[in-house]
């Protein structure tokens, strides 16, 4: 008799784990209390427009189609994978820089804009694909305990933790100017930290994907959950929606199975955890069975930031691509206030999707879906944001009519929708509005966060953004396999494999400088496979 496992929550992760899990045979039973799939990863609706929830891109697709594989299956049956060249616009005060996988572009824009840089772009790809080279089997390895840390592999990419430097250290090796380094930093407001704190060993985010690439999936990555629930389900898995969690029953240390909110008690062999983890460990495990992860502690560490999300259907075509980034102009002042002071910027950046330049199945025609996101400040804040909504929101449509250098964008707006770090809290059950789970310092990173095989109560596995490997959807599909693995090495199955990294290529370009002539290896990754 195969074993039974309750899964928690139908994000990314708990899909892709209720899909290995079911495809080698146990009883996996998902529980969701929303009436959809996805969490985070859903869709809104508004009217005739069409929107992604939370995450708008999606890279490492070698990872996406690998948990697809595995169960023996294409994704590209499933999901229509739309590469995005260039994959954003970065806006500057007085300069734009268009951020694209053509590295002869990237190099002539750096000469260019950033005089004085000359290989730099070039070092910094080879250089930090060699550094995923060595961190990648770390980060694709279960970090239960802190034995973990003692391996050849974890003592091999101790230096590419770069301990001790920042990543605006980390760039500096290779650019020389501030404005260069930032479009190779922002990424760190994924993991809610400051590019001058975050560790040094980040600098792969931005690698990532300028090596593999940014993708748009028609319809909005929305898709991609409600395709892995399909595959969940195909494989035997059972989902029930509208049905949320009231509590995790245990017996000590033990978790026997799940109380769900209509007062049904459904036991198991093992519950895999893919809710938000603070807020999971903080109101599902009854008082006092944790210690380490108790709410008292819990409440000391280190989180992420938070984001208000506006989202826009409009009358009218923008002439905007895909992805853009506008920095304020004091950006390390910007990034002071999210992440240190905790106070609402009046300069802030902001992150704008024109999903309708590459889909535009997402609006009716001739009109367009604008997604607006300003990183603030996480609800250890205390901003009372009933209070400030309103100005906050006008704020931000102003911000956006101006960059845009129209009167009004409001005079365009059909539908309007806005989510502020209080509504993620309460409607999204997500630990004080943290949108990115825990901060990523080395502090709270592998084997010093929440394990895979939970520490703290037997037959119970997490998965998900803020337990290894960190946030980040992708990342987020790595840390299901881990966990599923954990579950068939204890029950003496095959685990499911591992795969390198997908290959690369090597060029050499020539170009004089003076009178002599350097020649220079940059790294042009190949796309993504059936791409």
């Amino acid at each position: 008799m195969s074993k039974k496992i309750v899964v928690i929550g139908t994000g990314p992760g708990g899909l892709a784990a209720a899909m290995l899990l079911a495809h080698k045979g146990y009883d996996v039973h998902v529980y969701e209390k929303q009436p959809f799939v996805g969490g985070r990863t859903s869709h809104l609706q508004l009217g005739d427009y069409r929107f992604d929830v939370g995450p708008t891109f999606l890279n490492m697709t070698y990872l996406a189609e690998e948990m697809f594989a595995l169960t023996g299956r294409n994704i590209h049956d499933y999901i229509k994978l739309m590469n995005l060249d260039p994959m954003y616009e970065l806006v500057y005060k007085n300069k734009r820089l268009k951020i694209t996988r053509d590295t002869e572009e990237m190099i002539r824009q750096i000469n260019e804009l950033f005089p004085g840089n000359y290989g730099s772009y070039e070092r910094y790809l080879l250089e930090t694909h060699k550094k995923l080279e060595t961190l990648a089997p770390l980060l694709q390895s279960d970090m239960t305990g802190y034995r973990s840390l003692l391996t050849p592999k974890a003592f091999k990419a101790l230096k590419e933790l770069e301990i001790g430097n920042s990543l605006m250290d980390t760039l500096g090796k290779f650019f020389n100017e501030e404005e260069l380094r930032l479009a190779f930093t922002f990424q760190s407001k994924y993991l809610g930290m400051s590019p001058w704190e975050s560790p040094g060993a980040f600098s792969i985010l931005s690698y990532i994907e300028h090596a593999y690439g940014v993708y748009h999936i028609e319809g909005g990555l929305n898709q991609l959950t409600k395709a892995m629930a399909k595959v969940a389900e195909e494989e035997g898995a059972t989902i029930t929606t509208s049905c949320g969690v009231k509590r995790i029953l245990t017996e000590g240390r033990t978790v026997k199975g799940v109380e769900l909110e209509n007062g049904t008690h459904v036991y198991a062999d093992d519950v895999v955890i893919n809710g938000d983890f603070s807020h999971i460990m903080t109101n599902l495990v009854e008082p006092g069975v944790l210690k380490k992860y108790s709410p008292q502690k819990l409440a000391k560490k280190s989180y992420s930031c938070s984001g208000v999300l506006l989202y826009l259907g409009v009358n009218k075509k923008f002439d905007l691509p895909h992805h853009t980034i506008w920095f304020a102009e004091d950006y390390r002042k910007n990034v002071a206030e999210i992440t240190n002071t905790l106070e609402i910027s009046e300069d802030p950046s902001i992150y704008i999707q024109n999903a309708c330049a590459t889909d535009p199945t997402l609006a009716p025609e001739g009109k367009s879906t604008l997604y607006i996101l300003a990183p603030v400040p996480n609800n250890f804040s205390n901003i009372d944001w009933d209070a400030c909504r309103d100005e906050y929101r006008q704020m931000l449509l102003d911000l956006v009519s101006e960059k845009l250098g129209i009167e009004s964008i409001e005079e365009y707006v059909e539908e309007m929708h806005m989510i502020t770090p209080a509504d993620f809290e309460v409607d999204y059950s997500v630990y004080k509005g943290a949108i990115f789970n825990l901060g990523h310092q080395l502090t709270q990173m592998m084997a010093f966060c929440p394990n895979n095989q939970f520490e703290e109560l037997d037959h119970c596995y997490l998965v998900g953004g803020g337990t290894h490997l960190g946030s980040g959807l992708p990342i987020i599909l790595e840390s299901a396999r881990i966990t599923t693995n954990l579950l068939l090495k204890r029950d003496r199955k095959t685990p499911y494999d591992v795969q390198p990294l997908p290959p690369y290529e090597l060029y050499r370009s020539k170009e004089a400088s003076g009178d002599k002539a350097d020649t220079v290896a940059a790294i042009q990754m190949k796309p993504a496979t059936s791409i």
